[in-house]
């Protein structure tokens, strides 16, 4: 499979998953729920992308990567088609949860096909090439979908995404490339996954998405309450601060060559991370705008930076360790895009971003407390 190929349904793929976000103020209006509810479109998606990661990765251990990445996509398009046909909110619930037990195996067999693949250097250029594509998919996915609304109907791009979706997974050839990792055993991968280093690091992905899919998830709903904007498309267009941020990914490895500790720029980008939250708080459009800007920047130098060194540091089979990585990421993603919208409900917008601010410090504490442990330990 050509790695240009498997970057394409990356992108479809994550079309899938952000689509709905732009549309939750829609939803909330048209099914006639709350805010929090609406959310729980995003929550429902994530929850099982936060849990089945685990099994996954054993589930996988000794499958054809390829093979199960077609399938899913399938599943994917055809779930993805039903959406617009549903009657009941409980119904698009349903759909998003299926999608959310599908998901997981097609992120972790890309992963862990990069990690077989490629080793080295060309590990850092290809994972943060595949980053790329599911921040381009996360962008279009969210600008089409409000675009769509706006202009001709929000169906008509669920029905497109399906039909992308298919394509895409016809063109890839299972059988004849297939990508195997050996078998390694179950407590083997435990062990090599259980040091200081590598669990801290999962957390403060965790944290890192956790406020990323919190503050994306009520977007619409802050831009509409605080700043009185209405327009499905201008709503949309704000994501463009998503894309103008994910080329700080282009940086990221000029940054690796002048950080020769990676944890140390980790620790500097949460705390970037966290001055961006603090913007937020003086409430005018051009302010948030650059800070939000500033934020998604910030995001995707963590994400690009953890990912690769998650996998330079762990001995364990590829899959396990990536499909743990791709848990902790969207446990953080399905909390954060429900329970800081709790705050939001009840106490307004400074108790949600004092919320996901305490949450980016405490990312910013799992970073620097293993490097302040190593040295003591050298100390000692």
């Amino acid at each position: 499979m050509p790695y240009w190929l498997l970057l394409c349904c990356s992108v479809v793929i994550f079309f899938v998953l952000y689509a709905v976000q732009p549309l939750l103020a829609l939803f909330a209006q048209q099914y006639q729920v709350s805010p929090a509810s609406a959310g729980s479109l995003m929550t429902l998606t994530m929850l099982p992308l936060a849990i089945a990661p685990l099994f996954y990765g054993v589930f996988l251990n000794r499958r054809n990567l390829y093979r199960v990445l077609q399938i899913v996509m399938l599943v994917l398009a055809v779930s993805n088609a039903l959406v617009p046909l549903c009657t009941e909110f409980w119904q698009l619930q349903s759909l998003r949860l299926l999608q959310g037990l599908a998901l997981p195996a097609a992120l972790t067999a890309m992963t862990a096909s990069i990690a077989l693949r490629f080793k080295g250097e060309d590990i850092n250029t290809k994972m943060s090439g595949y980053i790329g594509s599911t921040i381009a998919g996360g962008f279009l996915g969210r600008a089409l979908a409000a675009g769509f609304a706006e202009y001709l109907s929000w169906q008509s791009f669920f029905w497109l995404n399906s039909l992308l979706l298919i394509l895409l997974a016809l063109l890839i050839r299972a059988k004849t490339e297939p990508v195997y990792q050996a078998h390694t055993p179950w407590r083997g991968n435990i062990k090599a996954l259980a040091t200081t280093r590598i669990i801290s690091l999962y957390g403060a992905v965790f944290c890192m998405f956790f406020c990323f899919a919190a503050l994306l998830n009520y977007l619409p709903f802050i831009l509409r309450s605080t700043y009185a904007m209405s327009s499905t498309k201008n709503i949309g267009l704000v994501y463009s601060g998503y894309l103008l941020g994910a080329l700080a990914t282009l940086i990221t490895p000029y940054l690796h060559r002048r950080f020769r500790n990676v944890f140390a720029l980790l620790g500097g980008v949460f705390i970037f991370y966290c001055a961006t939250i603090v913007l937020m708080f003086y409430q005018h459009l051009s302010v948030f705008l650059i800070a939000f800007t500033c934020f998604c920047a910030a995001m995707f130098i963590i994400h690009a930076s953890a990912a690769p060194l998650v996998n330079r540091l762990s001995s364990a089979s590829a899959s396990l360790t990536n499909g743990v990585y791709v848990s902790f990421y969207y446990s953080g993603g399905a909390l954060g895009s429900f329970l800081p919208g709790l705050l939001y409900q009840e106490y307004g917008e400074y108790a949600f971003l004092t919320c996901i601010l305490l949450v980016c410090l405490m990312g910013y504490g799992l970073i620097v407390l293993p490097q302040r442990l190593a040295t003591g330990n050298t100390k000692g």
